[in-house]
């Protein structure tokens, strides 16, 4: 699969897993190198925008995702 064309920008990576090298590498390959459609992030963006992806949320929290999805998408 291709590389998440949001990877390159993805705040979460680039901020809040600089001091985890190890854990940010793992988590890269499976979510942004691997099937994009598995990260809570990259849901949370197609859906509602950058702007709802809470600063938080890691790519392996999907529930959490889905439930931030249910919570604001309007009907």
């Amino acid at each position: 699969m291709a590389d998440c064309e949001r990877l390159s920008g993805c705040p979460f990576f680039n901020d809040k897993m600089a001091n985890m090298p190890t854990m940010a590498n793992l988590m890269k390959k499976k979510y942004c190198q691997g099937n994009k459609l598995y990260c809570a992030r990259y849901t949370v963006f197609q859906k509602l925008g950058r702007e709802k992806v809470p600063a938080d949320l890691f790519p392996n929290q999907i529930e959490r995702a889905l439930e931030i999805i249910n919570h604001l998408e309007p009907f």
